[in-house]
């Protein structure tokens, strides 16, 4: 059995700004540096090591991995890992988001992805990466909307208190188990961010 972390990155201008990210790019902000350097010390504070990390090609999530390994370890960077395509949308306001669920809106009128694709294309993956040798504990730093479709696909094996909840926070880390076969969440992470007064 091997133990997954994967999370959301730090918060964004865009993030603060209330846009549609996505493919786009925005730096962290001072509170989403402070947010990942948490994360790390929640990590270090549980006495948990990777023997591989990986994070979107997105340098938001890049930085944020960075930050959490305080750049002590090597790590890939990978596709696959990378937001939901909202095609158009993209840099507009939140508001122009349609209601939950998005289905294939964004594929059919913005030329982005559907939920289904991105569904999938997370599965495989994050599978493709854990099916390597060694991967016995592993980070991966993604994005809100990637990481919520993955989380989704897994969710009636998830452990009690670890469903699937709409709007991941900044930095939250989803604790998965995996057999080789499956996903199985065992804990969501939402840090206190409290002492960040920024």
């Amino acid at each position: 059995m091997a133990d997954l972390y994967i999370m959301r990155h730090g918060q964004t201008l865009f993030n603060l700004h209330h846009m549609i990210q996505g493919r786009c790019d925005s730096p962290l902000t001072e509170l989403g540096i402070g947010q990942a350097k948490i994360a790390g010390e929640y990590f270090k504070k549980c006495g948990i090591t990777f023997d591989h990390a990986y994070s979107s090609t997105a340098e938001r999530a890049s930085d944020t991995l960075e930050l959490v390994t305080e750049g002590k370890m090597p790590y890939e960077r990978i596709k696959g890992l990378r937001e939901m395509s909202f095609g158009k949308y993209e840099g507009q306001s939140e508001a122009m988001n349609p209601p939950l669920p998005y289905l294939d809106f964004f594929k059919k009128y913005a030329g982005g992805e559907s939920q289904d694709e991105v569904r999938d294309r997370m599965i495989h993956t994050v599978k493709q990466l854990m099916d390597r040798p060694d991967h016995n504990c592993v980070l991966m730093v993604t994005h809100g909307g990637a990481l919520a479709n993955f989380s989704k696909a897994f969710d009636e094996q998830a452990a009690e208190g670890a469903h699937f909840r709409p709007g991941i926070k900044n930095c939250a880390i989803f604790h998965f188990d995996y057999d080789g076969d499956t996903f199985r969440c065992q804990e969501i992470i939402e840090h206190d961010f409290s002492s960040l007064d920024l």
